[in-house]
């Protein structure tokens, strides 16, 4: 096997991240409400500490949802028939992007809720 250029790993770590967009929906679900946060971020210009622990929440979950669309890659090209295994290992992918959905819910409550209650005190 010839040794490929170290820039390519850029080039084939795109490719994984552009093939999770277009074939998994929960994948585009989460960089859509990644957006929708960061506009909310920016318009209610939460502070420094808080735009880190955004991050890393949206970053956790992203990061899941790729290992969750490889695993379940590699069980469809090993096991294409149901087998137990294959299900829990696409299970217990799926649940780790569970998690890390419900910790950056967690993390918006807590970042977002003082300057939502300012936003909306102001208004009325």
């Amino acid at each position: 096997m010839r040794r490929q250029p170290w820039r390519m790993t850029f080039r084939y770590a795109a490719e994984g991240v552009m093939y999770a967009l277009r074939t998994q929906l929960n994948m585009r679900i989460h960089v859509v409400m990644a957006f929708l946060v960061i506009a909310a971020g920016l318009s209610l210009r939460i502070s420094r500490l808080d735009w880190l622990f955004v991050s890393m929440a949206i970053a956790m979950v992203i990061v899941a949802e790729l290992i969750n669309t490889a695993v379940e890659a590699a069980i469809d090209l090993i096991s294409p028939d149901i087998h137990p295994l294959a299900k829990a290992a696409k299970d217990t992918a799926a649940g780790a992007v569970l998690l890390a959905a419900v910790f950056a819910v967690i993390i918006g409550i807590f970042v977002f809720y003082r300057p939502l209650l300012t936003l909306i005190s102001q208004l009325f």
